[in-house]
């Protein structure tokens, strides 16, 4: 498994991207209506990851800069956008494998906070952002008025 950074509008990011729509249609009836463009996820304002088995794209993420303090996000924040494991891939660790390349670039490029948003219908993504360290916050974003949302933060910096 080779995890390597692509961009957003890669055919293979475009391919997950579309199977993860499918999810969230059918998890909570609807896809993801967040806005998100390819240049949100090119360096120093993010990056977007493909984790590969050979030719075949298993997993992705990406983070992208976010501080819109009308929104409820801070200044240094890095959102984390598009978690995805295909099915068949799933309970092999790989979303912890792109967890943590994420976070790591993200904190390279000066990011002091790592936030998301998930929700009530993605139970295996809140235990695994609860078990990396993750903690509810204050709701940001689009879906901060969805009952189902939950908005969750780690901080980048180490403890001095």
């Amino acid at each position: 498994m080779e995890i390597r950074p692509v961009r957003y509008d890669h055919p293979d990011a475009v391919t997950l991207d579309a199977l993860v729509q499918q999810e969230y249609v059918r998890r909570y009836g609807d896809g993801d209506m967040t806005p998100l463009d390819p240049e949100m996820f090119t360096p120093p304002h993010g990056t977007y990851l493909i984790a590969y088995e050979g030719v075949r794209p298993l997993a992705t993420g990406g983070w992208r800069r976010q501080e819109d303090l009308a929104e409820g996000y801070a200044v240094g924040d890095a959102e984390i956008k598009r978690m995805f494991v295909v099915p068949e891939a799933r309970g092999r660790g790989l979303a912890r494998q792109i967890l943590a390349a994420l976070e790591a670039d993200a904190r390279a490029a000066g990011r002091t906070r790592m936030v998301l948003e998930t929700g009530t219908e993605q139970p295996e993504a809140l235990a695994l952002y609860a078990s990396s360290g993750y903690a509810l916050v204050k709701k940001f974003g689009l879906y901060r008025t969805y009952d189902e949302s939950r908005c969750m933060a780690k901080s980048l910096v180490a403890d001095a």
